[in-house]
């Protein structure tokens, strides 16, 4: 995804990307009921492992009946899914509200950071209940592979704002490739992160090199 491009190569002009309404009063509330679920899962998951675990235990958890539970989550692994993307659903809200004009991969750096740099409260506690499951994820593939979809719905949900930094439509190579290159970058900074014993603050500081990484050969300078 360069900034600027061959003249001879047809490109097709971007899609308008309009903004997502706001939630409902029940969607905000079923929302919340799965964060709910997801947190409760992610400390038995780190307790006792997923296999130790049952949906039953995390429903008795967090005071839903199962019916609840399997209202919003096909299996257990699943329960976990919306704590695995809160920094990701940041990381693209902070991307997508990125100033008109701002080069792409200092938006991407500057977002990612941000996202790992949440203020003590909710969002940080979320971010150490993530470490925690994933140090517990290598024992599990059923895990792993939610952890690798949160990521690829997060790589689909990058391309409108990186089109709309670009000038290029969504679907266009040139904005997908740096969107999971990107995606996979944050992937193996928060995956190196949660494995070893540093503060929790570097998960930020080490998003930005891999992002940079990864990322930086497909774009022009920041």
């Amino acid at each position: 995804m360069s900034e600027s491009h061959d003249p001879a190569r047809p490109t097709r002009p971007a899609r308008p990307v309009p903004a997502p309404p706001p939630l409902s009063l029940t969607e905000r509330r079923k929302a919340a009921t799965q964060q709910e679920i997801a947190l409760t899962a992610a400390r038995l998951f780190a307790e006792h492992g997923a296999e130790g675990t049952t949906a039953e235990d995390i429903a008795r958890g967090c005071g839903v009946s199962l019916r609840t539970f399997y209202r919003y989550f096909r299996a257990k692994e699943d329960a976990v899914a919306p704590l695995l993307a809160e920094a990701l659903r940041r990381w693209v809200a902070l991307l997508a509200a990125t100033a008109p004009g701002t080069p792409a991969l200092t938006a991407l750096l500057d977002s990612a950071r941000a996202a790992l740099a949440p203020a003590p409260g909710p969002a940080a506690e979320s971010l150490e209940r993530t470490r925690g499951l994933l140090r517990a994820m290598p024992r599990d593939p059923a895990l792993r592979d939610v952890w690798h979809r949160v990521h690829h719905d997060a790589e689909t949900a990058l391309r409108p704002a990186l089109a709309r930094l670009t000038g290029l439509d969504p679907e266009d190579l040139d904005v997908r490739l740096p969107a999971a290159a990107a995606s996979t970058a944050m992937r193996l900074a928060v995956e190196t992160w949660a494995v070893g014993d540093p503060p929790p603050a570097t998960a930020a500081a080490l998003a930005g090199t891999v992002v940079r990484r990864l990322v930086g050969p497909l774009l022009p300078p920041a």
